[in-house]
């Protein structure tokens, strides 16, 4: 499989708990969806959208469908990772301070992964928490996705379990980079951040 690093968009989320379509949602005059391809784009050769077809939103970025719809990001990983290959950079499509500076230490990260990572991604300090959405798989992550899928866990923190990872630290200070929307309240936190952001 090749090295290429090559980037997958997470972007099949239904909103539910917003009330409105985030990929949509106005960043610094574009919508979030294409915001957050472009900053694929400049840290990967190439650029999927997982879970949703971006045709509609004006993107020509590929669409990669699940191949077994409802398993979540796992699934839109997973599938990446059968389709596309590994590295895949993983970016979540719901995060709308999410900068150059932070996706380019996670790709810088990756060169200092031990043998047998297959994920590098970032952890809070001191809480412990990661973030299985922006974060690198390797090729070799793809069995344990889908033996944590044949059980049912989909939950991508247990699937990938911490010896297979690699981590990179988090402050605290870095909280709000990492913001991502799901509900009302996250939409006034972001027009706190970014006047005028999520407005049509």
């Amino acid at each position: 499989m090749s090295e290429t690093l090559n980037a997958l968009v997470l972007a099949g989320g239904r909103s539910r708990r917003l009330g409105r379509d985030k990929v949509a949602l106005p960043v610094g005059g574009r919508p979030l969806l294409a915001r957050t391809v472009a900053l694929a784009a400049r840290h990967a050769a190439r650029v999927w959208v997982s879970g949703r077809d971006p045709g509609p939103l004006g993107l020509e970025t590929p669409w990669l469908p699940d191949d077994t719809p409802g398993m979540g990001p796992l699934g839109g990983i997973l599938t990446g990772l059968r389709h596309v290959g590994g590295p895949l950079l993983v970016l979540a499509c719901d995060l709308p301070l999410l900068d150059d500076s932070v996706v380019g230490r996670l790709v810088a990260g990756r060169a200092a992964r031990p043998a047998g990572a297959v994920m590098t991604t970032f952890r809070d300090e001191p809480d412990g928490r990661i973030e299985p959405l922006v974060a690198v798989y390797e090729q070799a992550a793809g069995p344990l996705l889908a033996a944590a899928a044949a059980r049912g866990l989909y939950a991508l923190a247990r699937a990938v379990p911490p010896p297979a990872r690699h981590h990179l630290p988090r402050s605290p200070r870095e909280a709000d980079v990492f913001l991502n929307i799901n509900f009302p309240a996250d939409l006034e936190r972001l027009a706190e951040l970014l006047p005028g952001a999520g407005r049509p």
